[in-house]
């Protein structure tokens, strides 16, 4: 685990026992909602740009403030009232707790003899961290993040290790924020040395000689650290043993504070490599020859595109991967003394699939493509010759193949809908693969069937969609179906196992998961087709996929749910205002639904290349135009919503959910029920303590099947 190219963020199995034969179905009207709290307004008018938008629920954005607090407190008691009289939500729960309860391992990660991973036994609230003297050594305890906090909300994670292997470096962050703090571990003692690094987000820790370079801001001011505006940052160099005051600032940009910078030292420790974004989309690429004094060197300029390094050759060439003049990406060597594009040579070109990510282990490169949203892995020599396909299991989606160039193996993981996620050791002298880690399940794949259908959306696109049920499933418009999109920021939705989904799955239910335009699957042209004023086609791809579900009879209206998260949320917002008539259930989880202001909170501005913003005339009518929060009317019957949120998000601040849901029970005509369900201690999602996730998923599909009157068998495990 040497110190790797920090590239920057695109701002994401079970035991089980036979399920007994009574349900139980229910009328959704048998349960009504007590008297939503009454939510204050403020006569707050903003001008944009001549025109005035109202902005009643804006003192909800004061996530601190004892009234919002208060307000918080009232809508969860609402929202737990109206669950707790679900008849089956506490069989349900017991149903996902015995699903869960079975090991998740991570593949592991190589610090010269040391091999580290990831375990969670089965309901451990976080994963351990173990580590072990070579493959056959008996595992042993590195960090227990459980016993950090008795909520079990802390999360620690490995950042890598210096040149020696003697020290691993590790983040800790509490309560699911993004906030971090970079400490320093002794691997042999499995003691912590005095070094605490705070203030730190979206960093990692790229060693070189007797300390590391990180990316930090400067403090916020008290009271603002989860809502706050957070800019300036910057790159840092700590020396171990150092107080952080002391720490060196090698790169800042004053006259554009927004910017992001993250950083890595190249596998032989020569040179320096750094991203500065504007935000999520697109990058700048420096270098700077660590053995050489002076500034750093512009390698890619301009942040439009998106070129991150692979591997230094040696001599100041390098493997670099870019979508410049390559929607689907290709992989160039690139000379620093010689940068200028014509001097580019081509290792691999740009093919028909997404080029999704390169990597090197054991001198050999391995190139990992999506076809039709599904992972190819091929293995090469740098200069692209002796191409050979990585057999997989079958059509899902893999990982890995990380490592140093003296390694003569590596690790990758796969799973697929119906496939438990599982660990391979790859033998790069051999060619072949083996089992490492298998997650052994009281579970039948062959009960179940995958596929991917293709659907044409309102433009006539055409777009890919994967879709999960029982093997004989009726298609006779009846199976409660759970449909969940994503759709922006050039990420890509592809297969995987998930333990919570087999609720749905061994109660007759169909998920569905469409590949929408503003995602990756298909390359950059399919993200900039639904992203900025290209945003409706989102909308209209998964509205579309809606409406291909109903008519092909996998299920009706009164049996559909629709669902994402964080920009997911945005998209189920935007559909549910659009087309209220169309869906039974809404679960807009962590979302943007505030188009106009989302730009103003802790890293929102990162999110302008993807949506454009309010402050700009050329974007805020369209923007004005989806924003959930601006297209909700009076009068109106919305499906049964259950928003999500949490009061340590500040990724998307609950602001967002809170304004939503406030303005949603004001307009929402209809006894079905329309409620906001706001965890707390919890963040954006990542490092959620098992227990909520239990708690969580329980409430999910109890909301799901009661509101869409499905039958629900009694699970007990």
């Amino acid at each position: 685990m040497k110190p790797y190219l920090y590239l920057f963020p695109a701002l994401a199995l079970f035991t089980a026992c036979g399920p007994k034969n009574d349900t139980q179905s229910m009328q959704a009207e048998s349960i009504k909602v007590k008297a939503y709290p009454t939510t204050d307004t403020v006569d707050q008018v903003d001008d944009y740009h001549g025109t005035k938008v109202p902005d009643p629920y804006r003192w909800l954005e004061e996530d601190t403030a004892a009234a919002v607090k208060g307000w918080v407190k009232s809508q969860n008691d609402v929202t737990q009232d109206y669950l707790s009289q679900i008849p089956y939500r506490q069989a349900i729960a017991e149903r996902y707790t015995d699903l869960f309860n079975f090991p998740k391992v991570s593949a592991p990660s190589r610090a010269g003899e040391y091999f580290f991973f990831y375990k969670n036994d089965g309901l451990q609230n976080q994963s351990v961290i173990y580590v072990q003297k070579g493959l056959k050594g008996q595992p042993e305890v590195f960090v227990d993040p459980n016993a950090l906090s008795k909520e079990g909300t802390t999360t620690v994670n490995l950042l890598g290790s210096d040149e020696s292997d003697k020290y691993m470096a590790i983040t800790r962050s509490v309560a699911g924020s993004d906030w971090g703090e970079i400490r320093v571990m002794d691997i042999a003692t499995k003691k912590e040395l005095k070094d605490q690094l705070k203030w730190v987000k979206f960093s990692g820790a790229a060693w070189y000689k007797d300390g590391f370079f990180y990316s930090r801001y400067p403090a916020p001011a008290k009271g603002q650290e989860l809502s706050g505006n957070n800019q300036y940052h910057s790159i840092y160099y700590h020396k171990l043993g150092d107080d952080q005051a002391k720490d060196k600032l090698v790169y800042e940009d004053r006259k554009n504070p927004n910017m992001y910078h993250n950083c890595g030292v190249t596998e032989d420790y020569k040179y320096l490599v750094m991203y500065a974004a504007p935000g999520t989309d697109g990058y700048s690429t420096y270098i700077k020859d660590l053995e050489k004094d002076g500034p750093m060197q512009l390698l890619f300029p301009g942040t439009s595109n998106k070129s991150s390094i692979v591997q230094h050759l040696g001599n100041g060439r390098f493997l670099a991967q870019t979508d410049i003049d390559a929607p689907n990406y290709r992989l160039i060597e690139i000379d620093a003394a010689k940068p200028d594009k014509a001097n580019w040579k081509t290792i691999i070109a740009e093919g028909k699939n997404l080029l999704e990510g390169c990597s090197t282990v054991g001198k050999k490169l391995f190139a990992s493509y999506l076809q039709n949203a599904t992972t190819r892995i091929y293995q090469m020599d740098y200069d692209g010759k002796n191409k050979k396909e990585i057999k997989l299991p079958g059509l899902g989606s893999a990982g890995g193949f990380y490592g140093e160039e003296k390694d003569d193996f590596t690790f990758y993981s796969y799973s697929s809908f119906v496939y438990p996620g599982a660990i391979f050791k790859y033998d790069l002298k051999t060619g072949q693969s083996e089992e490492f880690f298998e997650t052994k399940l009281k579970f039948d794949p062959a009960d179940y069937e995958e596929k991917q259908v293709f659907y044409p959306s309102k433009d006539g696109t055409k777009v890919s969609m994967f879709v999960v049920h029982k093997k004989g499933l009726k298609l006779d418009g009846k199976n409660p179906t759970f449909l969940y999109g994503y759709g922006g920021f050039n990420i890509s939705m592809t297969p995987g196992f998930s333990a919570s989904r087999l609720i749905l799955l061994e109660n007759g239910g169909v998920f569905a998961m469409p590949n929408l335009r503003g995602g990756g699957e298909y390359g950059e042209n399919w993200h900039q087709g639904g992203m900025l004023l290209k945003k409706q086609n989102v909308f209209d791809d998964f509205i579309a996929a809606a409406e291909y579900l109903i008519k092909e009879g996998y299920t009706s209206k009164d049996k559909l749910a629709i669902s994402g998260g964080s920009n997911g949320g945005l998209l189920v917002g935007a559909a549910m205002t659009q087309r209220p008539d169309l869906f039974a259930v809404a679960f807009p989880a962590v979302g943007v639904m505030d188009m106009l202001r989302y730009h103003k909170f802790t890293v929102g501005k990162g999110w302008i290349p993807e949506y454009g913003s309010a402050d700009d005339p050329k974007y805020f009518s369209y923007l004005k135009g989806y924003s959930p929060l601006h297209n909700l009317k009076p009068g109106v019957k919305y499906p049964s919503t259950m928003v999500t949120t949490a009061d340590h998000d500040d990724r998307v601040v609950p602001a967002h959910s809170f304004k939503f849901a406030a303005q949603l029970q004001k307009s929402h005509q209809g006894e079905n029920p329309v409620l906001i369900r706001i965890e707390t201690n919890a963040g954006h999602g990542a490092g959620k303590p098992t227990s909520k996730i239990i708690e969580e998923v329980a409430d999910q599909w109890s909301f799901f099947f009661y509101n869409t009157n499905s039958p629900v068998k009694y699970l007990k495990g």
